[in-house]
């Protein structure tokens, strides 16, 4: 019998003029759990999207069980046997978990109005859920079950296909250990049944404990593929460096070599179940980078600090004056402002010109003593913010979403500029953004800081907060696993203390 479930080789894939995945080499076993790891941008979940049908490959050939196939779209994955369950699964929350597990396939019969008997799918699901070593119950709206639920939830829907591929996007990014043994548990059930899984994660201690190989992907390029077994791969520093590469690229601004006073500080700051004990102190012209993965807690202390999530405890000063902030617009009144990582969701109106979204930051200010808008002040002041940032469009009455995704970025970057706040809170600021682009936001980032301003990177981007920032922290499950001036600490360090929490074997 071929040992080889799948085969991928020669991936090629280009966005926009930039290859995301450069002839990329890939094989799956049966009944194999095989890791994919890198670092972001290395183009791990294109080579999946491609598996499963979100994109088409440029360039390449895909082998099942040795025969040769093509997956054009969703639909062709599912026909072939393979599944992906994403990092947020999506489901009905209102809907039973059997009805999410059967959700588009909920009747065989053909009409406009079939007739779903919700007796035989519940029964259905009963069945199915009785083949593996959990317990649920299914008759729970998905929205009152836990995150491993919800996750076995999506596991099952996968199986519900009889799927023979089974692609984990992330899968314990919200879980905690003794969910994550949950579903540990079901992975090395699939495994006995002959399934063969790829496991995508930034945890390193997580691969020692499931995964039977790994496969490590750097700039859309292949760069090892090893046993779990191999002492190379039980050194996690090791990994940690085929994983970001010797060379750091030349895409950051010089850093300063002097700062102001001590002007923004957080002691003993928390959110629970979020992160906890998080203090630090930043000068003006500083930039203070704060490293962690999906689950770490990062993304929540940017929305704290911004007033956007209440924290639970803790104190944060400006100019040594104790702040209460519970909202973004008592940040914003206070000289604070979040630039997020959810730009299209959480910085920008789509549909709206680029003048509109960047004013909306601070209408005060374009506002004559009636509260009008003065709407040649307005594009004005926005004009010349465009030109600041080199805001490449048409005009600033284009449509914000026509926009690239690293000119959106400099649009959510001059709505920030527009509330001439002393605190900037960069939330995955490069996300989406191609290197040339990179390049243009992190020297604005930098100058902001050489204008006096105290500056928040918060990134699952190592490399970007080693090259960017002059102190770092390092989150690992809501702790910080590293906090000290950049020149003093190593790249892979940060990376090791983020992926493991410093633990530098199995």
């Amino acid at each position: 019998m071929e040992t080889t479930k799948l085969r991928m080789q020669g991936i090629q894939k280009e966005f926009a003029g930039i290859k995301a995945l450069d002839g990329v080499n890939f094989e799956l076993q049966h009944g194999e759990v095989h890791a994919l790891l890198g670092i972001n941008g290395a183009g791990k979940s294109t080579l999946i999207k491609i598996l499963s049908g979100v994109y088409k490959k440029d360039a390449g050939l895909i082998q099942l069980d040795g025969k040769s196939i093509e997956i054009n779209n969703p639909q062709d994955a599912i026909n072939n046997g393979i599944a992906t369950v994403y990092q947020d699964p999506q489901m009905i929350p209102s809907f039973t978990g059997y009805e999410n597990i059967y959700l588009g396939t909920e009747t065989e019969k053909k009409g406009l109005f079939p007739r779903i008997n919700k007796r035989k799918i519940r029964k259905k699901a009963e069945a199915l859920l009785e083949r593996f070593p959990v317990n649920i119950d299914l008759t729970q709206p998905v929205s009152e079950l836990s995150a491993v639920e919800k996750e076995i939830i999506a596991v099952l829907r996968a199986l519900s296909k009889e799927m023979t591929v089974l692609i984990l996007d992330e899968p314990t990014s919200i879980l905690t250990e003794t969910e994550t043994e949950v579903l540990f548990r079901l992975i090395h059930v699939l495994k006995e049944r002959n399934v063969a899984i790829i496991y995508i994660t930034h945890r390193l201690e997580e691969i020692y404990q499931i995964a039977d190989r790994l496969t490590i992907l750097r700039n859309g390029n292949n760069v090892a593929t090893l046993s779990t077994n191999d002492d190379e791969t039980k050194n996690h520093l090791a990994v940690a460096e085929l994983m970001i590469g010797k060379k750091l690229d030349k895409i950051y601004p010089e850093k300063s070599a002097s700062v102001g006073n001590e002007f923004f500080t957080a002691d003993n700051f928390a959110l629970e179940g979020s992160f906890q004990n998080i203090s630090f102190k930043l000068h003006r012209g500083e930039i203070l980078g704060i490293f962690g993965l999906v689950g770490s807690g990062v993304e929540e202390l940017g929305k704290s600090l911004f007033g956007v999530i209440p924290k639970t405890s803790g104190i944060i000063r400006m100019n040594g004056e104790e702040l209460s902030i519970n909202s973004a617009s008592e940040a914003i009144h206070n000289g604070i402002f979040l630039v997020p990582g959810d730009r299209r969701h959480e910085g920008q109106i789509n549909d709206e010109p680029i003048y509109f979204n960047v004013s909306l930051s601070n209408l005060k200010r374009i506002s004559d003593a009636t509260g009008l808008i003065q709407h040649k002040k307005e594009k004005r002041f926005v004009q010349e913010l465009a030109d600041q940032v080199q805001l490449a469009a048409r005009s600033i009455s284009q449509e914000v979403s026509l926009l690239s995704g690293g000119n959106q970025q400099k649009v959510v970057i001059s709505k920030g500029l527009f509330t001439e706040s002393q605190v900037y809170i960069f939330a995955e600021p490069t996300v989406g953004v191609d290197v040339g682009a990179k390049t243009g936001i992190y020297h604005l980032i930098r100058k902001l800081a050489e204008q006096g301003k105290a500056i928040i990177i918060i990134s699952s981007d190592c490399e970007e907060v080693f090259g960017m920032c002059d102190q770092a922290m390092v989150l690992y499950k809501g702790r910080v696993t590293l906090q000290k001036s950049v020149h003093e600490c190593r790249l892979e360090e940060m990376l090791l203390c983020g992926v493991t929490g410093g633990k530098t074997s199995e």
